[in-house]
C-alpha cells in the first residue's frame, strides 16, 4: 500500500511539472501583462498545490508533512494577493488590457 501512495505522489508532481510548463508558455504566448498574470497565478496555485499534496503523500505523516503544509498555506494567501496588486499596478500605470486583434473584424462587422 505505501508502494502505491509513492507512485499517486509522484504522479502528481509530474502533473503539477506539466502544469508548471504550460503556466510557463501562457505568460510567454499571451498577449498583454493581464493573461500573463492570470496564466502566472492559475499556475503557481495549482501547481503548488499538486505538488503539495504528492510531497504529502510521499512524506507521510512527519515533521515534513507539516512544514509542508504551512508552505502550502503561505502560497494560498501571497500568490492570488500578488496577483491582484500587480494587476493593480499595472491597470494604475496606464497598461489597458488587449482585447481583440483590431485587423480582424468583430462579430458584429462580419
Amino acid at each position: 500500500m505505501a508502494e502505491a501512495i509513492g507512485w499517486i505522489g509522484a504522479v502528481l508532481v509530474i502533473a503539477a511539472v506539466g502544469l508548471s510548463i504550460a503556466g510557463a508558455v501562457g505568460v510567454l504566448r499571451f498577449p498583454d501583462v493581464y493573461t500573463r498574470i492570470h496564466a502566472a497565478s492559475i499556475t503557481d496555485t495549482g501547481a503548488a498545490s499538486l505538488m503539495t499534496l504528492g510531497l504529502l503523500l510521499m512524506a507521510g505523516f512527519s515533521p515534513a508533512a507539516i512544514k509542508l503544509c504551512i508552505v502550502w498555506v503561505f502560497i494560498m494567501l501571497t500568490s492570488p494577493a500578488a496577483a491582484h496588486a500587480l494587476a493593480g499596478a499595472a491597470f494604475g500605470s496606464g497598461h489597458r488590457p488587449v482585447l481583440a486583434d483590431p485587423r480582424q473584424p468583430s462579430e458584429d462587422e462580419a
